[in-house]
């Protein structure tokens, strides 16, 4: 192999930008961002001709050169964050954005972007105003508590109360309750991270009453309550609630802080799922204040939201690190928008996309699976698919151990292997998130959305053809 052959057909950076296809780029996007680029690919095409072992593929690389320069230019401003289509039934998929926002919360969104909102102005006073009004009242009337706030996840939530009522004293949780919700974050950690003391009560299978009472002191600053919201304990158990922990609190004046975690604000035993305890449940139990997530069973955005008495609602807010964990006016705006559909609750399922997908009916979602196949064999899309009962999931550490009865469509490819169409699905232009079970593709239909259907097969043509 002559590789001083190959060295001389490098072509020369300044002769590839004088071509017409690269300065039709370099009037896109600028000579010194596709300089780089070009710049970046002839030194792959470099190290290509030193180290490759076998001509064809040096050969291969000269001749693919135009291409990659084209993709890495293009490739590098297309956005990273990008719309994927759902198809692994998980409704609150946190790899996949958790919950889904409704398009008239979009359009709303879209409007906040590009113009300037009241966020921290009153408009019926001419001055300055604060950024929780425009939700306080909304949240304060569907969960009876006296005052609201929010921040920007409920981890957020949970360390912003603690660093607020505990710092420098003793919190009292049950071992039963020492969780940790995924990204290594746990209760013990966040504690200490809070600057406060955590004293752990009773076992991991049984807590009892007596086990709070004995370790009050001088030093106790609050009392935590974690719903495990992401598994269970079954058998030999024993726990104290909130309601049964009240009298103690009481006598001596020590708070209930709860950690809900998933946010429900609506029994979801009318959708046929277990029940979740409610966030009005907390405070009507005494919780004096109680946090959870924006967007898991809420069915909003990312937020931490923290509600319960006004004394200590009002401490929070002046704590300097609410300023650090705050949420923006797009945060704000969508979860006005979502708390007031949940005021007018009547025809909330078809509102709310989280809730809708816990409640659509099967056969409803067996129609859409139809729709899908249909269109299959109407593009007459290469392969073996079929429509197969599936079993979808609510995701997000939410109701671990419940399935709901979906349809999927079940594809097995005839040229590639599954694995392969896996890959190219994912990598599309509108990215297909599915599983792989028994070498077929599953596509379930209860994460899927009607106007995504044709989305779908434009991708499956991509990646066949």
């Amino acid at each position: 192999m002559d590789r001083n052959a190959f060295f001389r057909r490098i072509p020369k950076i300044d002769n590839i930008l004088e071509e017409e296809q690269i300065l039709s780029f370099i009037q896109d996007y600028g000579l010194s961002y596709v300089t780089d680029c070009v710049r970046l690919e002839v030194e792959n095409l470099r190290k290509c001709v030193r180290e490759e072992e076998e001509e064809s593929r040096i050969e291969q690389a000269f001749s693919s050169l135009y291409s990659r320069i084209t993709e890495r230019i293009e490739g590098d401003v297309k956005p990273k964050l990008r719309k994927v289509i759902n198809a692994t039934g998980t409704i609150l998929h946190t790899n996949l954005g958790r919950a889904l926002l409704s398009p008239k919360i979009g359009q709303e969104l879209a409007k906040m972007l590009s113009s300037y909102s009241n966020l921290e102005y009153d408009l019926e006073k001419g001055e300055r105003g604060e950024r929780y009004s425009h939700i306080k009242d909304s949240i304060c009337k569907i969960t009876g508590a006296e005052d609201a706030m929010v921040v920007n996840n409920n981890a957020s939530a949970v360390l912003l109360i603690l660093s607020t009522l505990a710092k420098g004293g003793e919190v009292v949780v049950s071992r039963g309750e020492l969780v940790e919700i995924g990204g290594k974050f746990r209760i013990p950690d966040v504690c200490a991270a809070s600057g406060a003391e955590m004293r752990e009560v009773g076992t991991t299978n049984k807590t009892h009453y007596r086990d709070y009472v004995e370790v009050v002191t001088e030093n106790t600053k609050a009392f935590l309550k974690v719903h495990t919201s992401n598994y269970k304990i079954c058998g030999f158990t024993e726990s104290v609630e909130a309601r049964e922990l009240k009298p103690l609190s009481l006598e001596t004046g020590i708070p209930i802080v709860e950690d809900l975690g998933s946010g429900v604000l609506l029994p979801l035993e009318k959708y046929g799922l277990p029940h979740e305890p409610t966030v009005q449940e907390a405070i009507e139990a005494g919780v004096d204040v109680v946090c959870f997530s924006g967007d898991k069973l809420l069915g909003g955005p990312q937020a931490g939201i923290i509600i319960g008495k006004k004394e200590y609602i009002d401490q929070m807010k002046k704590n300097p690190l609410t300023r650090a964990l705050r949420v923006d006016k797009l945060t704000i705006t969508a979860l006005e928008l979502c708390f007031l559909e949940y005021l007018k609750e009547e025809g909330i399922e078809e509102r709310i996309p989280v809730l809708r997908m816990l409640s659509e009916e099967q056969s409803v979602v067996k129609r859409r699976g139809e729709a899908l196949l249909h269109l299959f064999q109407k593009e007459s899309i290469p392969g073996e698919y079929s429509l197969q009962p599936s079993k979808a999931q609510v995701g997000g550490g939410s109701l671990p151990d419940t399935y709901m009865d979906s349809y999927a469509v079940v594809y097995h490819p005839e040229k590639l292997s599954v694995s392969q169409l896996e890959a190219r699905l994912r990598k599309g232009k509108t990215p297909i998130i599915g599983r792989i079970w028994e070498d077929d593709y599953w596509m379930d239909l209860r994460t899927i959305q009607e106007e995504e259907l044709n989305e779908i097969i434009e991708t499956f043509q991509e990646a066949l053809y």
